[in-house]
């Protein structure tokens, strides 16, 4: 289907008053943002117009009943100039898998990717060039019907806007495993990228933090064993030199780089395991020495190496060197800037 989306430039463009050196992620933001409705049971009047504040009914559902859910990805520069999206139709199946757990409508997935296509090549100056740098891009979805009452919102908004940002995490990181709360549960909504999921894990981080560590190990809520997330990443670990990840039960996100990195990794001859894993397990492995690596996999992370886990009383520690992270880390990002050879596929090209 061929979508018509409107496009209003901004005036003047904000761009060059932005130190794309010292960047902090989510405080700039790009001219533009994309915008469609979703009103009489159709999307309609899709459009590119300058960054503004959005009218809001105090009675707005999402503000009440948390119909809300969003998507993270990345536009950079590729060799020769273009500006690259990377897997963005996996994006678009992942907002319509969280749209439908969350009783909101489905997205056309071909105007998904034909939006970020068109936003990002009108975005293209945004876009940092330094390694690790990249226009984060942020779709959403919320229910905008002014009404008090429990039922699905008949009216929605989706909306597409950028933030240039920097390498997320320059050094290792520490992980607290949490023993009091829960990111999500078998049949919760951990597997859909829905806003209130985030809010649920603001307090315990910023709890973790205040302990010394950077990022919390998310556990099961039934034993407190069963491994299934850090911070806002999917998580690996080396042990006796196979990849284990935790499998998508149905608490956890299906993240993109998660994906990717399990095809780098068996693309390069390790064996990936996608099975379930506890806490006791790591604990053995590092006991006696077959706990290689560990690293976490996310769209604005990349890839973050792990250097502790604290639990309990006990902490486990990881070797200092991390080949295989600082590969998998190191491919991913020639992938995106055209520095390796795509041989998946994943690019496609915003202009």
């Amino acid at each position: 289907m061929t979508h018509s989306i409107k496009i209003t430039k901004a005036a003047q463009s904000k761009a060059s008053e932005v130190d794309f050196h010292n960047i902090v992620m989510g405080t700039r933001f790009s001219d533009h943002m994309f915008i469609c409705d979703y009103q009489n049971g159709e999307w309609q009047n899709p459009r590119i117009e300058p960054l503004a504040l959005i009218p809001t009914h105090p009675a707005a559902m999402a503000l009440h009943y948390g119909q809300a859910i969003f998507e993270g990805m990345k536009a950079t520069m590729g060799k020769d100039g273009t500006p690259l999206l990377f897997r963005p139709d996996e994006n678009a199946k992942r907002m319509n898998f969280s749209a439908n757990r969350m009783g909101m409508p489905l997205f056309p997935e071909d105007l998904f990717v034909e939006a970020l296509k068109q936003f990002v090549a009108i975005e293209k100056e945004w876009i940092p060039t330094q390694e690790g740098s990249a226009l984060y891009l942020r779709p959403f979805m919320y229910a905008d019907e002014p009404f008090i009452g429990m039922r699905a919102a008949t009216s929605f908004k989706f909306i597409v806007m950028g933030s240039p940002t920097g390498p997320f995490f320059h050094k290792k990181i520490k992980l607290y495993a949490e023993r009091k709360y829960v990111r999500a549960v078998n049949g919760g909504t951990g597997e859909a990228k829905a806003a209130g999921n985030y809010a649920g894990a603001i307090r315990p981080t910023e709890h973790a933090k205040t302990k010394g560590y950077d990022q919390v190990l998310w556990l099961d809520a039934q034993h407190f064993e069963y491994i299934q997330e850090v911070g806002t990443m999917n998580i690996f670990f080396k042990i006796g030199g196979k990849f284990i990840t935790p499998d998508l039960s149905g608490s956890i996100l299906a993240g993109i780089t998660r994906m990717s990195v399990i095809d780098i990794l068996r693309d390069k001859g390790y064996e990936v395991i996608e099975r379930p894993i506890t806490i006791t397990e790591i604990i053995e492995a590092s006991k006696n020495g077959t706990l290689e690596e560990a690293f976490g996999a996310g769209t604005a992370v990349g890839i973050a190496r792990i250097e502790e886990i604290g639990n309990k009383d006990l902490s486990i520690k990881f070797p200092a060197e991390n080949p295989v992270s600082d590969m998998v880390a190191n491919t991913l990002e020639g992938i995106k800037t055209q520095e390796l050879e795509d041989k998946f596929g994943w690019l496609v090209a915003a202009k």
